[in-house]
């Protein structure tokens, strides 16, 4: 009788385990499996995460001994998928666009792998997605227009792949994004009307062009980095854009920048550590208001069309670290303060029309342009 009642207690213990071990959705189960399917099994290392995934087994029971052993995480009550982040292994294939049945989803990483053809347009179904990395594949076509549609999304990051087209225009519906990066593709086109609440901006190494306008960076009071060198912005940089409230680093070197405004900061406050203007086409003289920003500690304005002195604030400006103005036609004499010993400043004042830089410092390295290249730019003798 007491060994009765003991397998009866056992059966109630195994009964009430098995039961609390709830049973992966049918619709989850079936769409990790067209994802694996989709991946060429060649691809396939015996030792990663999809190797383990044998579907004899429920994908979200526990304990994970043997199979489905990474790769995916479950719902606290093990019933839908909530996370797919895969090894970077180097698996090839396409994401299917049955990824979409994964309505539960939270998090969709599959960066530095060898993933190839578009990004499904079905993706738009995974309403409750906070994080979207497809780094460092070989993703073409165009950005969806309907990534649009996740209003929960906080980070996109889609860069280093070979995605082509117009960065799409309901980019600002996303208003829970706060970082967006899509450098290194092949986008073409000009900035949309960006997501208000965007922290982190990177479009870096793509084809975009035009003038860089306000409109897309109205009420984007949290903005603190912008990344958009390499591409093909032309014009003029207005002052609004040093203005931005949070903005921190700026980088739009290796532009076709011709011009920049710089106004004073709003009541002599601003965030503005790091800007990189260099390799654009930049005319005109170098702006003397940067040295009123009180916390720039970074200044790059290397190989644009710059003339006339180095006004004599930057050599003054305690937070000055980092000064890169080689490859310019800069003329007169250097600020004696950079050579003083009372400011620490690493960069080149080289490749300029200055005399009088003492070859001493490493400043001053490389050596000045020659005086007929000078003499030609300025149309005649360079004044001092």
């Amino acid at each position: 009788m007491q060994t009765s009642s003991i397998l009866i207690s056992l059966s109630l213990l195994l009964l009430q385990f098995f039961s609390s071990q709830a049973i992966t959705s049918s619709q989850d189960i079936s769409a990790l499996k067209a994802f694996k399917v989709a991946i060429k099994p060649t691809s396939i290392p015996p030792w990663s995460c999809l190797a383990s995934w044998d579907f004899s087994t429920d994908p979200c029971a526990l304990p994970r001994r043997t199979h489905f052993i990474c790769g995916l995480t479950c719902s606290s009550d093990s019933t839908r998928v909530t996370q797919l982040t895969l090894d970077p292994t180097g698996y090839s294939g396409q994401l299917t666009p049955l990824i979409s049945q994964l309505t539960q989803l939270l998090i969709l990483d599959l960066a530095d792998n060898n993933f190839f053809g578009p990004i499904p347009a079905s993706i738009s179904s995974l309403s409750n997605l906070q994080t979207l990395t497809l780094r460092s594949n070989s993703f073409s076509g165009s950005v969806p227009d309907s990534i649009t549609k996740l209003k929960k999304l906080d980070a996109l990051d889609v860069s280093h792949n070979s995605l082509s087209g117009y960065l799409p225009k309901g980019s600002y519906l996303i208003s829970s994004l706060r970082r967006l990066d899509l450098s290194y593709n092949k986008l073409t086109g000009s900035l949309p009307k960006l997501p208000y609440n965007l922290l982190e901006l990177a479009l870096k190494n793509n084809s975009l062009s035009g003038v860089i306008s306000k409109t897309p960076f109205d009420g984007l009071s949290q903005l603190e980095v912008v990344e958009l060198s390499e591409n093909s912005f032309t014009g003029t940089l207005k002052a609004w854009f040093f203005l931005l409230p949070s903005v921190q680093q700026v980088n739009l070197a290796n532009n076709k920048l011709t011009g920049v405004e710089i106004a004073k900061p709003l009541n002599g406050s601003s965030d503005l550590v790091a800007v990189d203007l260099g390799f654009n086409k930049i005319e005109g003289y170098l702006p003397e208001n940067l040295a009123d920003y009180p916390l720039l500690s970074s200044l790059t304005m290397r190989y644009n069309r710059l003339r006339g002195t180095i006004p004599m604030q930057y050599s003054q400006k305690k937070s000055l670290r980092r000064l890169f103005l080689d490859g310019n036609f800069l003329i007169g004499k250097p600020p004696t303060g950079f050579f003083s010993g009372d400011v620490e400043v690493s960069g080149s004042l080289g490749d300029n029309c200055l005399h009088g830089c003492p070859g001493s410092s490493q400043l001053c390295n490389p050596s000045q342009k020659s005086y007929s290249v000078c003499k030609q730019a300025y149309g005649g003798k360079p004044r001092s």
